[in-house]
Parts: C-alpha cells; sequence; structure tokens
C-alpha cells in the first residue's frame, strides 16, 4: 500500500511545542485492525488507540521504527508533476500548472483533464473546473515528510490502518500520534513481507506553504 496519510488534527500543535521532532526523534510505524474507528480530532497519543494493535507472527508490539526520514521543502514552479491535457489524474494529486505561475494545485476527485489549459487560479482556496477534475489552489511551496518504508517480515499479520507515532518519552501517554494512513480495506500476508510505503511523491504527510 503506497499512499499519503492524514494527519492527526494536534500532530502540527504537538511539532510546535517541541514533543515531535522529525529529524532526532524516534518515529515508529506501528498496524492496526479493522476494529479501530479513526478519530483524527481526539486521538491524540498512542494510548488512545493502542487497544487496536495488530498482533501477530513477526509483528512487534509498538511497530517498527522509520529509517531514513527526510523532510523535503519545494517551491511551486520546482514541483515535479506537472499539469497535461486530457490526462488522467487521480483525487490527491499535487500539480503544478505547465508553464509554472507560482502556484501548486491540488485535485479534489479524481478525473480527466481538459483539452486546453484551464485558467489557473492564484487566491489560495479558489478553485476551478477543468473537465473531469475540479483543482484548489493550495499555495506557493510543499513540505512533504518521508522514510524508507517499513516492512516485516517473515510475518502473519492482518491490519487495516498504518499510524506514525513520535516514541521518544516513552509512554503511550504521551506519545504523539503524526498520521493516519487508511489501506482502505484488510491487508493481509501469511509468512511473507508485509510492508507499507509512503507515496512517492507526496511522502507519509506534506503540508502546503500559502
Amino acid at each position: 500500500m503506497a499512499a499519503a496519510g492524514n494527519l492527526y488534527i494536534n500532530a502540527p500543535d504537538q511539532a510546535w511545542s517541541g514533543n515531535i521532532t522529525w529529524a532526532s526523534d524516534t518515529i515508529k510505524c506501528a498496524l492496526l485492525t479493522a476494529s479501530y474507528t479513526p478519530n483524527l480530532g481526539t486521538h491524540i497519543h498512542w494510548s488512545d488507540i493502542s487497544a487496536n494493535e495488530v498482533s501477530g507472527t513477526g509483528y512487534t508490539a509498538g511497530g517498527a521504527t522509520l529509517a531514513s526520514k527526510t523532510h523535503t521543502v519545494t517551491v511551486a514552479n520546482s514541483w515535479g508533476t506537472t499539469w497535461a491535457a486530457s490526462t488522467p489524474f487521480s483525487a490527491g494529486t499535487v500539480i503544478r500548472p505547465a508553464t509554472g505561475n507560482g502556484f501548486l494545485y491540488y485535485a479534489e476527485a479524481g478525473g480527466t483533464s481538459g483539452a486546453t489549459t484551464p485558467t489557473w487560479p492564484t487566491t489560495v482556496g479558489a478553485t476551478v473546473v477543468d473537465s473531469g477534475v475540479t483543482w484548489t489552489c493550495e499555495g506557493q511551496g510543499i513540505t512533504v515528510w518521508s522514510s524508507s518504508a517499513p516492512s516485516w517480515t517473515s510475518s502473519t499479520i492482518t491490519a487495516e490502518y498504518a499510524v506514525l507515532v513520535d516514541t521518544a518519552t516513552g509512554t503511550a501517554s504521551t506519545e504523539p500520534l503524526i498520521c493516519l494512513q487508511n489501506m482502505g480495506t484488510t491487508e493481509s500476508d501469511s509468512n511473507g513481507t508485509f510492508t507499507v510505503t509512503p507515496s512517492s511523491t507526496l511522502g507519509w504527510f506534506y503540508q502546503f506553504t500559502a
């Protein structure tokens, strides 16, 4: 499974307060069962959701430590994914116009772009309908947080969610939740390798700069 996750609402505040330090803290990816009911607003710490953690051969309680963590700041005109005519774009795609105008745009729903270049709005939050795609102007830059993909080898696991947790405090009631990936369905392996892969372009999570 590869996708960017959804931030827990309290994660930015936890980061600004010094409780999450991406570069130096031990960040783990834990797996949750289908019994978990996500609540990005009220779930703040690992203790809020840990009862839903999976168990199984090859899985260690608390999850796997992320390696090769990165965070990358990119200005809009340097973003690698560009708009193209008559092209399918999936929901959540972030693009810049083919001729950069200093802004990035987010696909609210999947569809096929039009045959001609739309008139791109340059007010953050403004939208433009591009045949089958509606684009929202998001800002002049983006920061992406990513890492190598955690995996569990020789494992037998069944999971539906993956969650990133800052485990620096070592106490479940004070370990901040960062983001959640919904696999969309229950995924299983049997004596295999269970891997959770961040998005190749949007990492685990991202933030636009207006």
